[in-house]
């Protein structure tokens, strides 16, 4: 997830709200810790976590505190699922996934800030590239447009065009809808301010001195890595006997009395695990109604700077971002930021020099053919080829109603479900609301 754009307007009309939910368990959960769960512990045997993610990896964390028996299994060759980090391509190392700290009032914020982690509020104004020019503002907010109250269940396309704005406007109502991981033909309007009121990590965002993926790793003990087991994955979820059966494509079987599914939704949504017996009907519709998308990072490193720290509307891409900003070194870099429609074709593009290729003309036709001149290198992640990942982040689709509520439902107490698209508390997207459903569910599992 890039910076959240300040929502001023909703954060205004909903703060009465959140002032009379003081108690709420979304609160709660953002200063969830170890120190917290059940004191009285009822269960015993073994967890078995399937992802090594930011929740597979807390969860295991959280299991350790209590001395409960656990391993993690993981499909691909590294840990970390959606944090990752790039190095040797600048003189710091850089984040292929998650980059910012969405406020500072999670448990990750706190438990940071106790480690000494430097990071730094991200201030960078916003502009815009607007009818062929960069502009600091235009004639219409398109953000605020987005915050307003009573919003239709329509997707951010159609609803932009029943306001008024023209085709000048469509890739900014783009960049808006790609804050949220989506294109704005399947984002909802009503939705994505609805799953978030309950939002209470805090608004500012923050950039990380090193990587965010090293930050968070240092909040994972040696001993928790030391229980997983790398390049597994999942054929099969047999929970019909007292004796939960993991199978992996390998033929590998690992015999558990709890499950934690942590995977991405797009791997739940695939059907790439089958569940013994199905999961049910009700329950497949809720998580293939949660979305998830094209996205990818690409960073462009020059031998100059030319460009705005952040410049939102291009065809190419939304979303243009200082990848240096709040970091150390001393290198040109420059990330864009690329999801849903615009993600997906440059996908079809094959090739990371076609990629490279196209934005380096769209950033010529906005500073004046400096970007061709200046150019030095680049590198692409794209999460969407990823085969475990499938996509960028999960985001609020037309209709999506309670669909988070119930993909997160466990089945027989047997088998849980976390991850940052399980999160019900206004925090999915983020590396935070990822670990507050693991802690969600390793405290149902503990007194079951």
């Amino acid at each position: 997830m890039r910076p959240r754009m300040k929502r001023k307007v909703f954060i205004q009309k909903s703060a009465l709200v959140a002032m009379g939910s003081m108690l709420a368990p979304s609160i709660l959960l953002s200063s969830c810790s170890e120190h917290d769960l059940p004191d009285k512990i009822s269960f015993k045997g073994k967890v078995l976590i399937i992802g090594a993610g930011a929740a597979g990896l807390y969860a295991g964390h959280l299991l350790r505190s209590k001395n409960i028996e656990f391993e993690i299994i993981e499909a691909s060759s590294r840990i970390g699922g959606r944090l990752e980090k790039l190095t040797g391509f600048s003189d710091v190392d850089l984040d292929l996934g998650g980059q910012w700290l969405h406020g500072n009032k999670s448990s990750l914020a706190k438990e940071l800030k106790s480690k000494g982690v430097e990071t730094n509020i991200d201030n960078t104004d916003l502009s815009y590239w607007f009818n062929k020019k960069i502009v600091t503002n235009t004639p219409q907010d398109v953000e605020a447009m987005f915050e307003a109250e009573s919003l239709p269940d329509v997707s951010y396309r159609d609803y932009a065009t029943s306001q008024g704005l023209g085709i000048d406007y469509s890739n900014i109502v783009e960049a808006v809808a790609a804050d949220s991981g989506a294109d704005a033909g399947k984002l909802s309007a009503y939705w994505k301010v609805k799953e978030e009121e309950e939002w209470s990590s805090g608004e500012d965002d923050y950039t990380f001195k090193h990587s965010f993926y090293d930050a968070f790793m240092s909040t994972i003990d040696k001993e928790v890595i030391d229980q997983i087991t790398l390049n597994s994955v999942v054929k099969s979820v047999n929970y019909s006997q007292s004796n939960i059966e993991v199978k992996n494509t390998k033929g590998d079987s690992f015999n558990c009395a709890r499950v934690i599914v942590t995977v991405p939704i797009s791997i739940l949504q695939s059907d790439d695990i089958q569940f013994i017996p199905n999961l049910s009907e009700n329950k497949m519709n809720a998580i293939k109604k949660i979305g998830i998308g094209y996205g990818m990072k690409v960073f462009l490193k020059f031998d100059k700077v030319f460009y705005r720290k952040n410049l939102l509307g291009g065809k190419i891409c939304a979303a243009y971002i200082d990848a240096m900003e709040g970091k150390s070194g001393s290198d040109n870099v420059l990330m864009a930021f690329i999801m849903g429609e615009q993600a997906q074709s440059l996908t079809s593009l094959g090739n990371d020099t076609s990629i490279f290729n196209a934005l380096i003309t769209e950033l010529d036709e906005m500073y004046d053919d400096q970007a061709s001149g200046s150019f030095i290198s680049g590198h692409v992640k794209d999460w969407s080829t990823d085969p475990h990942i499938r996509g960028a982040y999960s985001f609020s689709t037309v209709g999506i109603g309670n669909a988070r509520s119930v993909a997160t439902e466990s089945i027989d107490n047997r088998i849980f479900f976390a991850g940052e698209a399980m999160n019900t508390n206004g925090h999915h997207q983020t590396v935070h609301g990822a670990m507050e459903t693991a802690f969600e569910q390793v405290s149902k599992i503990l007194v079951t």
